[in-house]
């Protein structure tokens, strides 16, 4: 049976022609979409419409939550292609496109990550952004659908007005550009470094090591700074900062306890319930922060965690074609994180009764689950951590 006859009979959309995994996955959707390109923004220009940019990857879990409930849903395309200039990009695909537009949102709202959901004029300035939005208005947050009727009112009735705020915000990502610039000339400035640590110092979380709250990202740029530091002037406190750090992450859910490696980070503050994505350049980095603890500190575990976390890669992210794959989906069997999640009675099926339990003590496995599915709201089982 074709894709086509999958979706009603439904043709597929210009991403069809696409090279993109992430692209791909969007052609059958009742959205208008665009590749980024010129054809998209002078579409925009000549009837008069705003773009919506939106910006992922294909193993993101919440793009393929929001292209579920909205890019497949008829009633938001029909938003969508009536008031918008669809563009959908892969991060991967275009760094620099997801560069400009993510220091956009983070001016915004303070923050950002993937979906990334932007709104431009059609010579391409940002006026409004966020990342994940739920298709209906819920709790108190205003839905997608919400979102693109009140933007397009907006844009339709107060145009001098998002242009003016377009505008400025086009100014302060130009100067945060300058700002970015590097000096030729001069010696580096040692106190950049030395802030950094400090910086470091005042947001270290001294009960479950990382540093600041949730969501927690494994800070492997920062540990390799502290490692750098204490191998030139020994440092008790910056040591008791990296092997706490260290512990607390070779501990928890966001280590893959059974299939080594690492997951993209963790949504609470005590590193235990991760999303379950899977990223090389996190356990490659990872791998080799741990190494070097190693070789500091001889401690065993820290091994252990650097030969599982290059295990995994070796085995679940080398391509026969040669080379590596660059992330795992963190959707399996059909939900988010189902493949790494275990049911009491499925440890005791495979290790036995007696095996089973002290397994089951070790890894924090127990007869209700301690994961809840943040969408659905159910527990489909327990994520190893100790």
């Amino acid at each position: 049976m074709s894709q086509a006859a999958h979706v009603g009979e439904r043709e597929p959309n210009r991403l069809a022609k696409e090279q993109s995994p992430y692209l791909l996955q969007h052609q059958w959707n009742p959205v208008d979409w665009y590749p980024w390109g010129p054809e998209a923004f002078a579409k925009a220009r000549r009837e008069n419409k705003p773009v919506f940019l939106s910006i992922g990857y294909s193993s993101c879990h919440w793009c393929h939550v929001m292209e579920h409930e909205s890019f497949e849903s008829d009633a938001i395309a029909k938003l969508l292609n009536e008031n918008f200039v669809s563009i959908k990009v892969d991060r991967e695909e275009r760094p620099d496109v997801d560069e400009i537009y993510m220091r956009a949102v983070q001016l915004l709202t303070g923050s950002g990550g993937w979906p990334m959901s932007v709104f431009l004029t059609p010579d391409q300035k940002p006026f409004w952004g966020g990342t994940y939005f739920p298709p209906d208005d819920r709790g108190g947050r205003p839905g997608f659908a919400s979102i693109l009727g009140a933007l397009s009112d907006t844009y339709t009735g107060r145009r001098s007005e998002v242009e003016a705020a377009a505008d400025r915000l086009s100014a302060a990502l130009r100067q945060m550009e300058g700002g970015r610039q590097f000096v030729a000339t001069g010696a580096l400035d040692r106190s950049v470094p030395e802030r950094a640590i400090e910086e470091l110092i005042q947001t270290y979380d001294r009960h479950y090591g990382g540093f600041g709250g949730a969501p927690k990202f494994p800070p492997h740029g920062a540990l390799e700074l502290l490692l750098r530091a204490t191998s030139m002037t020994p440092r008790e406190d910056l040591e008791r900062i990296i092997r706490g750090t260290l512990d607390g992450m070779a501990m928890g859910g966001i280590r893959d306890q059974v299939g080594g490696g690492f997951h993209r980070y963790a949504t609470d503050a005590i590193w235990v319930v991760p999303h379950f994505e899977k990223m090389l350049y996190d356990n490659a980095q990872l791998a080799s922060v741990y190494t070097e603890a190693f070789a500091r500190w001889q401690n065993p575990e820290y091994r252990r965690v650097a030969e599982e976390a290059l295990g995994w890669i070796a085995r679940e992210m080398t391509s026969e074609e040669g080379g590596f794959f660059s992330a795992l989906d963190a959707d399996s069997e059909g939900g988010e994180g189902a493949y790494y999640l275990w049911l009491l009675k499925e440890i005791t099926d495979v290790l036995g009764l007696e095996e089973g339990d002290l397994f089951s003590r070790v890894y924090g496995i127990e007869e209700i689950a301690n994961f809840v599915d943040p969408v659905t709201g159910e527990e489909p089982g327990n994520i190893p951590y100790m």
